[in-house]
């Protein structure tokens, strides 16, 4: 399972392995019924306390994205239906965002100059189709 963890960020450790987990639940990249890694395994491969992926895993069990059976492990859940499968797309383009926006203040940006840049690369997308890959010239 890749997960890529930014210890500079202003986002907490467990905040975004859960908004992770929900992205790759999202775009497919982790199916239902997959296993994933033991909260211990994955702390040891994200060198973080175990502590900290055992709250994200609480996290992730309570939003109905995975199941941890004592005794066997944890799993992707199956979304019970088409609308659940769009709240889950939801909720990981929210985390993005809430990622996005925490981030852009740690680095003393303001809410305008934020908006501003961001309407500026949606119209880009909108104009090329796909979103922008470089910085505007």
């Amino acid at each position: 399972m890749l997960i890529e963890l930014d210890f500079r960020s202003h986002v907490p450790i467990y905040s975004q392995v859960v908004d992770q987990v929900k992205q790759l639940v999202a775009r497919g990249a982790l199916q239902p019924g997959e296993q994933l890694p033991t909260v211990r395994q994955l702390a040891a491969d994200l060198r973080v306390n175990f502590n900290t992926v055992a709250r994200a895993y609480r996290m992730l069990d309570e939003a109905g994205v995975i199941s941890t059976q004592q005794g066997r492990g944890t799993y992707v859940l199956e979304p019970a239906n088409a609308a659940a499968s769009h709240g889950l797309q939801e909720a990981a383009l929210e985390g993005l965002i809430r990622s996005f926006l925490k981030e852009a203040q740690g680095l003393g940006y303001e809410a305008h100059e934020v908006e501003e840049r961001t309407r500026s690369q949606i119209e880009r997308w909108r104009q090329q189709g796909r979103p922008p890959d470089e910085p505007a010239a």
